[in-house]
């Protein structure tokens, strides 16, 4: 998890990532995108090829790179935990729901007449 969240820390790196979101590119193109030199771009794909979250893929002359979403599934499953409700706060939110729906069923039976006993 260290080093994809180091990885993730540049921002040249994010764009990068950001780029490789819905497609597989060459190195050269996603070069191209960058007011940075190659050999610069070069060491943010590897960078991000070590920390396991693009993955690449030699076809002729071009290395093409793509993502690698195991290479986020540490980071993310860390994230979800730290940012997920308080187990309390589901039970809340479940009765929030139930107390809702009770009222919604007692007017309904009250507008058609009904007597409702609990």
């Amino acid at each position: 998890m260290d080093l994809a969240a180091s990885a993730i820390a540049d921002p040249v790196r994010r764009d990068i990532l950001a780029l490789l979101r819905h497609q597989c590119l060459p190195a050269g193109q996603i070069a191209a995108r960058f007011a940075i030199s190659r050999p610069a771009v070069s060491r943010h794909l590897r960078v991000l090829r070590e920390s396991g979250l693009v993955r690449d893929e030699l076809a002729g002359r071009q290395r093409f790179y793509s993502l690698d979403p195991r290479g986020f599934a540490e980071l993310t499953a860390w994230l979800t935990q730290l940012l997920a409700p308080p187990a309390w706060q589901q039970r809340l939110d479940a009765l929030e729901t139930e107390v809702h729906r009770t009222r919604r069923e007692r007017r309904r039976d009250a507008s058609s007449g009904e007597e409702h006993t609990a």
